[in-house]
């Protein structure tokens, strides 16, 4: 089973940018998608072969999540059931038969840090929570925009990043805490070197220069280690400032 993520910053953007075409070519899966910024009856294309899941933010033209499946999932959950959180459109969790898969946006922490203490003290301890939950039943698959580039491997530059937004401490240890709750990065488990991103700056030319961070994840639960086929990252597909990434598992 072939799995996708790709926060498309925009999908009514990048729908002229190659996505029906990548998405022709992939044949995934499934495809979870972020920043969708719009909701269903916006976005003119029909997904031929997918069932579509939404979940748009409240506010219109932000955030947004979405689960485009050949699959038909068992059942199908929005947020993470806490209202606070829960106005957003960030978290569809589906629930496949044998892992549930949970398509996620992290809220970012913005700059001067504005977002950075409810990032980190409010929304993790909450989301971890629902993840937990949900391994009581089955494995958990997450993937998404974490917001987060984990280590310094996981940025071009990470001494002039050090209290910027996405590399901060605060942040790096909140992922920590989500991947000690049973988890498993899984590029990390492939891949162990540098070099490799996932997000850009539209500036000065940061991508021709592979000036980059990997902030998007597929992250699973330790107990699926030798159901993990592959893990890998798409930098030639254009269309956003992020790139796609993708899990290959046995399913």
């Amino acid at each position: 089973m072939k799995i996708l993520s790709w926060n498309v910053n925009g999908i009514r953007s990048v729908l002229g940018k190659g996505l029906p075409e990548y998405l022709e070519a992939e044949a995934a899966d499934i495809i979870c998608l972020q920043e969708t910024k719009a909701r269903p009856e916006q976005v003119p294309h029909r997904f031929d072969g997918y069932e579509v899941f939404w979940n748009s933010a409240l506010k219109p033209g932000y955030s947004g999540t979405a689960i485009l499946t050949r699959k038909k999932p068992l059942s199908v959950t929005y947020g993470i059931g806490v209202p606070e959180h829960d106005t957003e459109g960030r978290v569809i969790s589906a629930d496949f038969g044998d892992f549930h898969l949970v398509n996620v946006y992290t809220p970012n922490s913005k700059r001067e840090l504005t977002r950075l203490d409810y990032r980190t003290r409010d929304w993790t301890p909450a989301f971890i929570n629902h993840l937990v939950n949900l391994q009581k039943s089955k494995p958990v698959i997450f993937c998404g925009d974490m917001n987060v580039a984990h280590q310094e491997i996981d940025l071009a530059r990470p001494k002039d990043n050090t209290r910027n937004a996405g590399f901060t401490i605060e942040e790096r240890e909140a992922f920590d805490q989500v991947l000690n709750a049973g988890f498993i990065d899984t590029f990390r488990h492939f891949e162990p070197k540098g070099g490799n991103y996932t997000w850009w700056s539209y500036q000065h030319g940061a991508r021709e220069k592979n000036i980059g961070w990997r902030i998007d994840y597929f992250c699973a639960s330790a107990s699926m280690a030798s159901s993990l086929k592959s893990a890998f990252i798409q930098p030639e597909i254009t269309g956003s400032d992020h790139c796609p990434v993708g899990l290959v598992i046995d399913a």
